[in-house]
Parts: structure tokens; C-alpha cells; sequence
């Protein structure tokens, strides 16, 4: 499957440029000058990846990414931003950006860049399909992807369609932080048009919390990361016979 890429920035050089050597190393591109198109061709077109330039009239590129951020969109953002700009490049991965690059740039190392951020986004994708399947045990606790039902010593455990989807997914990839946006990603789409926001997945995790642990305030099972999310962080946890 060809990956699209998204280049949004101001300077019609340098995107036309960008997005000349990016189809050249086999990536199908669309470029837009402000938020205003890449909306436009957000609406028309799926996109694997976006590429922002911070500086922009209008809305700029970190505001774009925060904006995306807040709205649980999980589409992978690489940030460029100018070569003295350190405080723009530390904004921008607080804002959610998965990586940036400095102006100029060697077009390769941007091709490079772009390849690592996708290898890393398909994981949690996969991951949830993959476990539909799957029958997991930790502790008392036995988890059924099948029949989506968790059960404590045999005993049904009442979860909403959502804290399972994030059970399903932490339990799945053990010692695996996932960010609240990729566990927001997941759940949308499962009931409702909009994903979560963080602060609604933290909401989530804390009313699985308290149908799992017997100290909600000292995790066993779901530990925060720091920095990163959240991550099933017991040892316990083992795959049996459907």
C-alpha cells in the first residue's frame, strides 16, 4: 500500500520540492499552504503522515498539532521547525509531535525520519486486532477477547465496551506504554464519531483501576508512565488455550 503524505508549509518551494522527492522514494504526496487547504484535503484524502512547518500565517504548525492532539486525532505529525527554534522543537513533542527536523534539511534524513515514525504507528493498530482473539489471565482476573468478558475467580466483572477495548489493548502488550492517544484511537468509532480526549481516557483508566486492583492508589496492573501514558505492568499475566 502506497503511504500518503500530507506537506503542509507556506513556502510553495520548498513543499513542491519536499513532496517531488518524497513520490520519488515511492510516497504519494499532497501539499498545502496553511491549515485552511490541509483541512480541505483532510476532508477528500486519508493520510499516514503530516508534515508541519511551524512558522506559518494563520494557524502554525504547533497549534495545528496541538489542535489535532486535543481533537484525539492520531495521525503521526514530524514538526519543522527553524534551526535556532529549541524551544518550538520541545513545544512540539509536548504538543504530540512524534519527531522534527530542522531547517534546512538533507531530504534523505526527512525520508528517514518519515520511515521510522510509520514503522513505529501501525503497532497499536495491529495489536488491537490481533488480540479480539486472544484469552488472557492475570491474577484472579481472565480476560476474553472472544466473548469480550472479564471474569475475577469465575466470576463476571461489569465493564463498559470502552475500559475493556483499554484493558484488551494494555493487557495485550505487556510492559508496553501506550499514549492516551493511541488508546483513544482505538475507542474511536466504538459507540460514538468522536474519539476520547485524555482526559477522558484517564477517566477510563481509573474506573478500570478500581474493578482491578485492590489499591487503586497503588497500581499492580495498570501503571502510569510517566511522560509517556500507561502500561499493564504485571508479571503475572499469561496467554492460555481458547
Amino acid at each position: 500500500m502506497v503511504q500518503r503524505i500530507l506537506i503542509v508549509d507556506d513556502d510553495a518551494r520548498l513543499r513542491n520540492l519536499v513532496s517531488s522527492y518524497l513520490e520519488k522514494q515511492g510516497f504519494e504526496t499532497l501539499v498545502a499552504a496553511d491549515s485552511v487547504e490541509m483541512k480541505k484535503l483532510r476532508e477528500r484524502f486519508d493520510c499516514h503522515l503530516l508534515v508541519l512547518d511551524v512558522n506559518m500565517p494563520g494557524e502554525s504548525g504547533l497549534a495545528i498539532c496541538q489542535r489535532l492532539r486535543a481533537e484525539g486525532d492520531v495521525t503521526p505529525i514530524i514538526i519543522l521547525t527553524a534551526c535556532n527554534e529549541t524551544v518550538d522543537r520541545i513545544i512540539g513533542l509536548e504538543f504530540g509531535a512524534d519527531d522534527y527536523l530542522t531547517k534546512p534539511f538533507d531530504p534523505r534524513e526527512l525520508v528517514a525520519r518519515i520511515k521510522a515514525v510509520l514503522r513505529r504507528t501501525p503497532d497499536v493498530i495491529s495489536n488491537a486486532n490481533e488480540a479480539k482473539n486472544l484469552h488472557l489471565k492475570f491474577g484472579p482476573f481472565l480476560l476474553d477477547g472472544q466473548t469480550r468478558r472479564l471474569s475475577c475467580n469465575g466470576q463476571p466483572v461489569a465493564l463498559s465496551q470502552d475500559e475493556f477495548t483499554l484493558l484488551m489493548l494494555l493487557a495485550s502488550t505487556p510492559g508496553k506504554p501506550l499514549s492516551r492517544n493511541q488508546l483513544a484511537s482505538q475507542i474511536k468509532g466504538k459507540g460514538s464519531d468522536q474519539a476520547p480526549d485524555q482526559r477522558n481516557i484517564d477517566m477510563l483508566i481509573s474506573r478500570l483501576r478500581k474493578r482491578l486492583e485492590d489499591d487503586p492508589t497503588h497500581p499492580r496492573y495498570i501503571s502510569t508512565v510517566r511522560c509517556l501514558g500507561y502500561a499493564f505492568t504485571d508479571d503475572s499475566i499469561e496467554l492460555i488455550d481458547s
